[in-house]
């Protein structure tokens, strides 16, 4: 497999199944491929890009690993039990990582354009599907579990126009970190990270070119991250290297903002 980045020793993560969420392109597959190569077993789960999935699935298996994939939407109840049922399927009765990266922004709208619909789909999108994640894996998760969640800066700053529901769920999901990361402690640690502007589908599909290319060269390390950057922080977060951090949501934007 490819990994383009620092990533953990090949053993850090050996003997461990870890659960991806949104692991068909971009972060969500970049997080895949390095908890692969440090050694975890891997259950990706996507809801639209197959071809990803299928293609991380291949890298990680001809480079020794072990995977399998689910196509399942963790807004459905339904599905999340079917990706739990699989995972445990697929190897034995233990999830020891949830990395939950399913989420979007659905469609820039202003509050006066906004209709409850659209508030109550992103929050689902965004928040909800963490909490039904989160407590389908339970059952299977013991001491020196670790789960990692999606916010980003947009939690923080409140995102940029039209995006009052996303930042508001990505607001969301902090919280529950938090809140998740006292509860299940001391045997399971909970962490978040804050991506800024990350060189993805969602910023091709609604931030325009100019945008960010203003945000990258006002940018202290004047570029935009890369998925792999954001996959590195997320596997050292379930790696036992971070077994004294948790309720931590931690910014990884270039130095766009301080928190």
């Amino acid at each position: 497999m490819i990994v383009e980045k620092a990533q953990l020793a090949p053993e850090a993560l050996a003997g461990k199944v870890a659960i991806v969420t949104g692991a068909g392109r971009d972060i969500g597959r970049a997080c895949a491929l390095h908890l692969a190569a440090a050694g975890a077993s891997v259950s990706l789960n996507y809801f639209n890009s197959s071809a990803g999935a299928k293609s991380a699935k291949a890298d990680i298996v001809a480079s020794g690993g072990a995977a399998v994939i689910t196509q399942g939407d963790m807004t459905s109840d339904t599905d999340v039990a079917a990706l739990t049922a699989a995972t445990v399927a697929a190897f034995g009765e233990r999830i020891d990582i949830v990395v939950h990266v399913t989420g979007g922004l659905v469609a820039r709208k202003t509050i006066a354009e906004m209709d409850l619909d659209h508030w109550n789909k992103v929050m689902d999108l965004n928040a909800t599907s963490y909490l039904r994640v989160v407590k389908s894996a339970l059952p299977y998760m013991s001491a020196g579990g670790s789960i990692v969640g999606l916010a980003s800066q947009a939690g923080r700053d409140g995102g940029g126009p039209g995006a009052v529901a996303y930042a508001a769920s990505k607001g969301a999901v902090m919280t529950m970190t938090r809140g998740m990361a006292k509860e299940l402690g001391p045997d399971i640690r909970v962490n978040s990270v804050c991506p800024g502007m990350i060189d993805t589908d969602f910023h091709n599909t609604f931030t325009k070119p100019e945008v960010r290319t203003h945000v990258a060269n006002i940018t202290p390390l004047k570029r935009e991250g890369a998925s792999d950057d954001v996959a590195n922080l997320v596997a050292y977060l379930a790696s036992d290297g971070a077994a004294f951090i948790t309720g931590s949501n931690i910014d990884i934007n270039g130095g766009m903002l301080f928190s």
